[in-house]
């Protein structure tokens, strides 16, 4: 099988397009780039969704800190701490038990114990809360001026929040969201790990890469690519937020507008 035919046959597995059965001898370079590609399907899918989902929740939970009503500040205090203050493997534990034992009181928690459901809503939950208290602390650092300035033009209530408040949350949040978001498609790779299952064998790159460390004997080949792919994906992710960034920014004279600064997280 050549290169291109292999390609053909694989690209596509790990969401059950091409080959059915995993090759089982004569392991080429060819077969573990494109087994190893195939599967970032899947760290991606559950890195933009979460990330999407979670950018919603998160302005939320940040806002619902900052409230002075504690009805609303204090759910969002223990739900930043709550997954802030466990680590993200055992969440992942957690809730496919407890969606194991959902789905033995009504079927229709069957959907959450798959890997596709189950771990992307852990993911999802996991990063808003880190995200809200990103969001959080950029609330309490906009200055005062701006929101007198807003009140002296007459702005109040929903349209305050849209035109002054929340750019601005943003604009000063997103270096340090950014660092979250490159952060959580690491993350990502814990899937494997998890409880959650991967369905007839379409699991995500660290699956393959696994697979071909097993077979082979020889974890400095798999490895290195899955890695490369990562790399790869992070540059992407700096890139389309580095955009984004400068969006936000736009308005700022060259020397004032923040930077990224990407810092490397050792441990979470």
């Amino acid at each position: 099988m050549s290169c291109w035919e292999t390609v053909q046959a694989y690209a596509f597995r790990s969401i059950g397009f091409g080959e059915r059965l995993l090759p089982k001898e004569d392991f080429t370079l060819c077969q573990q780039f494109t087994l190893i590609g195939s599967g970032m399907i899947w760290n991606i899918y559950f890195g933009v969704l979460a990330l999407l989902c979670g950018f919603l929740l998160a302005t939320a939970v940040a806002l619902g800190k900052g409230a002075k009503n504690p009805l609303l500040r204090k759910p969002s205090e223990w739900f930043i701490f709550l997954f802030r203050g466990s680590p993200l493997f055992i969440q992942f534990f957690f809730a496919y038990f407890a969606f194991l034992s959902l789905k033995q009181v009504n079927p229709v928690f069957d959907p959450f114990t798959a890997a596709w459901l189950g771990a992307l809503i852990v993911l999802f939950l996991n990063t808003a809360a880190y995200s809200g208290e990103i969001f959080y602390g950029a609330l309490r650092s906009i200055p005062k001026g701006d929101v007198e300035a807003a009140d002296a033009y007459g702005f109040s209530g929903w349209p305050r929040f849209r035109k002054i408040i929340w750019p601005t949350m943003l604009r000063l949040a997103w270096p340090a969201y950014t660092n979250e978001a490159i952060f959580l498609f690491h993350a990502t790779t814990l899937v494997f790990f998890s409880a959650f299952p991967a369905w007839q064998q379409r699991g995500d790159a660290l699956y393959y890469a696994s697979y071909f460390a097993d077979k082979t004997f020889n974890p400095f080949v798999p490895y290195p690519i899955l890695a490369g792919y990562f790399i790869l994906l992070t540059l992407c992710v700096i890139g389309l937020f580095g955009l984004i960034n400068r969006y936000l920014n736009r308005h700022l004279p060259q020397d004032n507008r923040q930077k990224l600064k990407l810092r490397m997280n050792i441990i979470r």
